[in-house]
């Protein structure tokens, strides 16, 4: 497994896939025809189902990431097997850093701290890794100030991280990248804060899983949540989408969108691929809800050749703060104001069916699992808090903003305290007082397996004891 199958991958693109990665910072979008467009995603499609049999052979049992890991990137194996690091510092870079544990290939990442990494340069994942955020004690950890990537690499599992890039980020970057990637499962996490989407799976990425996660307050230039291009098997589950002033995301490929919530976005809500090259989505059981930043377009941007499986969608653009939706009606694909666009193709059955199905609810059980447990929530800071309060007002709170929330402002450059985030994000930088091993010991009884001694070691599930450990400090993923 490892990284055989990202070769093929690549391998199957043509050159004209990554000229656009030289394009100026932003251009996240391959100045490509119809037919180069559809070219790539006919190879993407290709290099999809060798990357698929790889994943089979190197994990034939079909054994969950973890429990509750759905949709196409579920099955990945991440770092299990390899090395166990230890990040025991905030540290930007240097021995015990998150960056130095992420440097090499094969790992599986735990920590001993808590608090705010700033980071001074962009952060690579590189293959066979696994995350465990949830083994952070105190309120967890959070990766600020630049982005971070998992471009051109594969078989990854992240948990319960925050990923805000900032202001200080890179133009035209992303809080989160995935391009050239595969095999990849990103769950619990706060994707948030990023220069030009929060969140990118471009250029031929396939085989990935986005669940559980929030997605939210993308900042300048552009405000947006998410880029979906070019690529094929993306599961979008159970997500909060909120004040991005579009791209909830834009999808062009072939993607899963099912159990995800939508609030306060600003020019569109869902963002249909608007180009001649054939794209398909399963859109089920979503809800939107209009916020304050809201226009009445909580989808758009369609074309014909869109390819759309619509079913058991709400829409809330009452903003009385009810839960009051209407089922979404296929017209409501296109506004009267798009004069440009047109009706998106509406086909009868759902497309995609990865190995591991995901737990489908209603579109109102979704939005109270959303509420309840999305992003990095085993302990919720006071940004995410802030956003689930905004969230929960139902059309009263929330914004768009093009700076982000805790940003200094004024002459003194002195931080807005008047933002309960910036004090509750802020309050607890530096937790070095519990260690890793302390933080298990506080579990109670029952609750998880006392940690072992051999951590490396597979246990009868075929997961490693760690991961147990810390599979078990959280709930399941999905019901």
């Amino acid at each position: 497994m490892h990284h055989r199958y990202l070769t093929i991958l690549l391998l199957s693109l043509p050159l004209a896939c990554f000229a656009a990665q030289s394009a100026a910072p932003g251009d996240d979008e391959a100045p490509a025809t119809d037919a180069q467009r559809a070219a790539l995603e006919k190879s993407a499609q290709e290099a999809s189902a060798a990357a698929q049999k790889e994943v089979d052979a190197a994990n034939p049992k079909h054994l969950p990431a973890f429990p509750g890991a759905e949709g196409f990137g579920a099955l990945a194996t991440g770092g299990r097997g390899g090395e166990i690091v230890h990040v025991a510092n905030l540290d930007d870079a240097g021995p015990g850093s998150f960056r130095e544990a992420v440097s090499k290939p094969n790992r599986v990442v735990v920590f001993d701290v808590g608090g705010i990494i700033k980071l001074a340069s962009n952060v690579d994942v590189l293959n066979n890794t696994t995350i465990l955020g949830q083994t952070a004690p105190g309120d967890g950890i959070c990766l600020y100030n630049r982005s971070v990537s998992l471009g051109g690499h594969s078989n990854i599992i992240v948990r319960y991280l925050r990923f805000r890039e900032g202001l200080a980020g890179d133009y035209g970057k992303k809080s989160l990248g995935l391009d050239k990637s595969s095999n990849i499962i990103i769950d619990h996490c706060s994707i948030e804060w990023g220069r030009w989407d929060d969140l990118g799976i471009t250029v031929g990425s396939t085989g990935i899983t986005i669940q559980n996660c929030i997605v939210a307050e993308a900042i300048h230039p552009q405000s947006f949540g998410a880029l979906i291009d070019t690529v094929t098997n993306i599961s979008l589950s159970h997500n909060l989408w909120m004040s991005n002033e579009s791209r909830n995301p834009k999808v062009k490929g072939t993607v899963q969108y099912i159990n995800n919530v939508v609030y306060n976005w600003g020019g569109t809500g869902l963002c249909g691929g608007h180009s001649g090259a054939q794209h398909s989505i399963d859109a089920i059981n979503n809800y939107f809800i209009a916020g304050p930043s809201s226009n009445n377009r909580f989808a758009g941007e369609f074309f014909a050749s869109d390819h759309v499986y619509q079913e058991g969608n709400y829409v809330d653009l009452d903003k009385d703060g009810k839960l009051n939706g209407v089922l979404a009606k296929p017209e409501d694909f296109h506004r009267a104001e798009e004069k440009d666009y047109v009706l998106p193709t509406f086909v009868k059955e759902p497309a995609m069916h990865p190995v591991i199905a995901i737990t489908t609810e209603s579109a109102e059980q979704a939005y109270a699992k959303v509420a309840s447990g999305a992003g990095c929530s085993l302990k919720r800071d006071g940004v995410d808090q802030r956003l689930i309060n905004e969230l929960l007002s139902l059309g009263a709170k929330g914004s768009t903003r093009p700076q982000e929330p805790h940003a200094p402002k004024g002459p003194n450059g002195k931080p807005d305290k008047t933002d309960p985030g910036y004090l509750a994000a802020n309050a607890k930088v530096l937790e070095t007082s519990q260690t890793f091993e302390a933080n298990m010991g506080e579990i109670k009884s029952g609750a998880a397996p006392k940690y072992p001694a051999d951590e490396a070691k597979l246990a009868d599930s075929g997961y490693m004891n760690v991961e147990v450990f810390a599979n078990g400090l959280v709930a399941p993923a999905a019901p």
